[in-house]
């Protein structure tokens, strides 16, 4: 079970590591962090955890900042001295609300309640996931007109899909590009996931396509495309840079 603990008392995130590491479940602890921008940049740049220990006052604000700049699907556990806050907790991904000092027993409780609805949301995860790679669901092939010519380009051609002056493209390298009759919101659902990925609000990129992938700012990444020229500047949205790093990592 991989863990994330954000907690800006020191002493408090010392005692949650010590309680964590003493559990029956395998723990690690992927970093602890203090701060809203803290939490918010290594959520962005760094693969999801299993689980995230949340205090509400941070250094620079409450946590709730964090839910309210970025979408967050993570199960979370909520530790804190402040009872006042336990509604607004349940309202978003909340497990558990656990008062200050954590009692072991409660953790203990708390932890068993993740691992059981963990499980449930698994089994459906999975069943989600075989549903997607069924073929009959997803397009195989495209067919573009060149002149008066009609041509079929199979989905593993394909680099990616873009809009260009409101209009909908694929590119097939070599500066191949073709017009195509779908918006690229449903150009997004006809293809496979597992092959495809919409990186921003124009472009969906072929995995098998991608030549090199950068780091562009604190929190944007540039991608690099097997035959497409550089005149595309092709980066990847902050809200979804952290999808794209679980899409690349499967």
């Amino acid at each position: 079970m991989k863990v994330l603990i954000i907690e800006d008392e020191k002493p408090a995130a010392d005692k949650l590591v010590r309680l964590l590491t003493n559990q029956e479940y395998p723990i690690e602890i992927l970093s602890t962090l203090t701060s809203v921008t803290e939490s918010l940049n290594w959520l962005q740049n760094n693969l999801s955890p299993d689980l995230i220990f949340m205090d509400i006052q941070l250094e620079d604000g409450t946590c709730f900042d964090i839910f309210e700049a970025m979408k967050i699907t993570i199960p979370v556990i909520f530790t804190t001295a402040y009872d006042q806050y336990a509604l607004k907790a349940f309202k978003v991904n909340s497990v558990d609300y656990l008062l200050k000092p954590v009692d072991p027993g409660e953790l203990r409780i708390a932890l068993q309640k993740y691992v059981t609805t963990h499980f449930q949301s698994n089994n459906l995860l999975q069943l989600e996931t075989a549903l997607r790679q069924l073929p009959q669901n997803k397009k195989e092939r495209f067919l573009v007109k060149v002149g008066d010519h009609f041509k079929s380009i199979p989905t593993t051609d394909i680099n990616c899909f873009y809009i260009e002056e409101r209009c909908t493209f694929l590119n097939c390298g070599e500066g191949r590009s073709y017009g195509i009759d779908y918006s690229l919101d449903k150009v997004e659902e006809l293809v496979n996931p597992n092959r495809f990925f919409r990186v921003n609000r124009n472009f969906i990129v072929n995995f098998s396509s991608i030549s090199d992938v950068l780091s562009y700012s604190s929190a944007r990444l540039k991608i690099k495309l097997i035959g497409v020229d550089n005149n595309h500047l092709i980066l990847v949205s902050r809200e979804r840079v952290r999808r794209f790093k679980d899409w690349m990592d499967r």
